[in-house]
């Protein structure tokens, strides 16, 4: 066989390769971009590789977004957005307050409040009987710390003469994100002796909230902002600060090399009692109603679990927290207060801007 023919062979067989992967792709349309504003923890899930997949492949969707606080995001402009992702349901009814009803909303994720700090705070609070300790993992009294920081204890008074100032706990802007919004709601019911706060007690626990949140100065307006301050700036500038489980969690996996060198000292204090912040996504139109129901995926669940620490039905399936990097994690949140009604926590937001 001549050098022509095999060449023409060859081109033919190279042209029905290409021929073939234009059938294949060429009738596959472009991934729909889906737009909208998240909060800053939950970057990490709508940019894991994963689960863009999933959306890619499965559902033909393309997740984007702009980050803004939970509360921020239902006052901002929408032109083009489709869909907004707040991180509790009080975002969900300021929405519906101002705008009414979505087209959909539906929970997608849950993690707990938490507090984060340092192992010489964790020594010294347990000393004090603010900490305990059951099976690895740390419970810190509410009460308890909360009148710490009424009394205007210093930390020297704690046994930590090496930190600077009062007893607090930093946080988020409560008037523009959701984990210092939902950290405000567990301080008025501690405040409120345990109980929910409501419409008729309230005029009693408000000024307190705002002294407390008085004496923090600046606030970041982003969750993921606060945490990673925390992580890079050290126990004497931020020495406890409210955040989500789900951040050191999603930390430990993404970067294990890291976590290992802060492992033996960032610690992880479940409040008694807690609250539950709950991922709601918010649907304008029907793009944004397509990417949520994407979200519920089984898949997508278990990913939102195993890599990024959000309790899903994937996690209550597996019943337990072996897996996970981190230590101390709780299998079950059981010391739970119910956050105040949408009422409530409007008057609390004005309150504390």
């Amino acid at each position: 066989m001549n050098k022509k023919i095999i060449g023409l062979i060859l081109l033919v067989v190279v042209m029905a390769i290409i021929g073939g992967i234009y059938v294949i792709t060429g009738n596959r349309s472009e991934p729909v971009a889906v737009s909208g504003y998240i909060g800053g923890e939950k970057i990490g899930f709508l940019e894991d590789t994963e689960v863009q997949a999933i959306l890619t492949d499965k559902y033909n969707l393309k997740a984007e977004y702009s980050k803004a606080g939970s509360l921020d995001m239902v006052t901002a402009n929408m032109d083009g957005k489709d869909y907004l992702f707040p991180s509790s349901n009080i975002a969900l009814e300021y929405y519906e307050d101002l705008h009414g009803k979505p087209a959909q909303s539906e929970i997608i994720l849950n993690t707990p409040i938490v507090l984060y700090t340092h192992k010489i705070v964790l020594d010294a609070f347990e000393k004090e009987g603010l900490v305990t300790t059951t099976e690895g993992i740390h419970y810190v009294d509410m009460n308890k710390l909360v009148d710490l920081i009424q009394n205007e204890t210093q930390w020297s008074d704690t046994g930590l003469s090496q930190l600077y100032g009062k007893v607090s706990v930093d946080t988020t802007d409560p008037s523009k994100s959701n984990s210092g919004n939902m950290f405000a709601a567990l301080l008025a019911n501690v405040l409120n002796h345990g109980e929910t706060v409501t419409d008729q007690n309230l005029s009693g626990i408000l000024p307190q909230l705002q002294n407390i949140f008085a004496k923090l100065g600046y606030m970041e307006t982003s969750s993921a902002d606060l945490f990673s301050q925390f992580l890079k700036m050290g126990v004497g500038a931020k020495p406890i600060i409210a955040g989500y489980e789900s951040q050191l969690l999603e930390y430990a996996v993404e970067n294990p090399d890291n976590y290992d060198k802060i492992r033996d000292d960032i610690v992880m204090l479940y409040p008694t009692p807690t609250v539950w912040s709950t991922h709601v996504m918010i649907a304008l139109d029907d793009n944004g109603k397509n990417l949520l129901n994407a979200l519920l995926d089984t898949d997508i669940q278990r990913l939102a679990w195993e890599k990024h620490g959000f309790r899903t039905d994937s996690y209550i399936a597996a019943s337990d927290t072996e897996s996970m990097p981190v230590d101390g994690i709780a299998d079950t949140i059981t010391q739970v207060t119910q956050i105040p009604a949408y009422s409530v926590m409007k008057k609390i937001i004005e309150g504390l801007q």
